[in-house]
């Protein structure tokens, strides 16, 4: 249950960082670079049953 909500959180988080947005066109793709790799380790983690 905690990893589901945690992946929900970690998917609505990068849409968010995603530079799409005008505010947000400046920050290049860093922000959602890093979210995307914190997703990937959490949803191995959670695969693998670790969380």
């Amino acid at each position: 249950m905690l990893s589901t909500i945690l992946i929900v959180i970690l998917i609505l988080l990068l849409l968010g960082a995603l530079p799409t947005w005008p505010y947000s066109a400046n920050w290049g793709y860093g922000p959602g670079g890093i979210l995307g790799l914190v997703l990937v380790v959490v949803l191995l983690l959670a695969l693998l049953g670790r969380i």
